[in-house]
């Protein structure tokens, strides 16, 4: 349960392609947590871009050099008792089970969030087409088209922004964080049997 009595805050991570709704999902999941009067903050991933990975590009080296720097961040707040909600595609198995480690090492409570959609929606919905020049090639290392997003194996919560309101999706984060927390230790075997490989 979330109280606030609550030492130590946790970190629920939004992962999903770009356009799948992970700002619009965080953001109703911060006004909702805050009037449970727990302190909560979102680090979003274009404006950690912005501020916080600025010169950094699109290689693989330097999407994980900002998920790093993000969950850094996020585990320096939890520690504090905050709630930190992280929206970022995070397109790599590997640095989100890096991140997931780094911050139950510590006994904060990580919950990984795959916000689904498939790409003729996100297609759709893009405003300023930025899919559609991906798949024409005008558009380099873009995630899901010409570079690579691993969806997660086992994620905490799947929500899918296609057949789902946003009330709906935040509802079930919402219920997950009701339930008791499980040991790190035994919640997520196969990310600790992919840190060993």
């Amino acid at each position: 349960m979330i109280t606030r009595r609550e030492e130590t805050g946790l970190v629920i991570w939004l992962t999903g392609l770009s356009g799948a709704g992970k700002s619009t999902l965080a953001r109703l999941l911060e006004e909702k947590l805050a009037a449970t009067a727990r302190r909560v903050e979102t680090l979003d991933g274009d404006e950690v871009r912005e501020n916080l990975s600025r010169g950094l590009g699109f290689s693989k080296e330097d999407r994980d050099t900002n998920v790093r720097r993000i969950g850094f961040v996020a585990r320096l707040l939890a520690r504090n008792a905050v709630v930190v909600l992280v929206a970022a595609i995070t397109p790599y198995r590997q640095s989100r089970d890096d991140v997931r480690r780094s911050v139950e090492d510590e006994g904060i409570r990580f919950v990984e969030v795959f916000v689904r959609c498939p790409l003729d929606t996100l297609v759709e919905r893009d405003v300023k087409g930025l899919y559609l020049k991906a798949l024409a090639g005008e558009i380099a290392n873009f995630t899901g088209i010409s570079d690579p997003y691993e969806e997660p194996l086992s994620p905490d919560v799947v929500v899918d922004s296609s057949t789902e309101s946003v009330e709906q999706s935040a509802a079930k984060v919402l219920s997950l964080l009701e339930e008791p927390r499980q040991p790190a230790e035994s919640s997520k075997p196969e990310a600790q049997v992919r840190a060993q490989m």
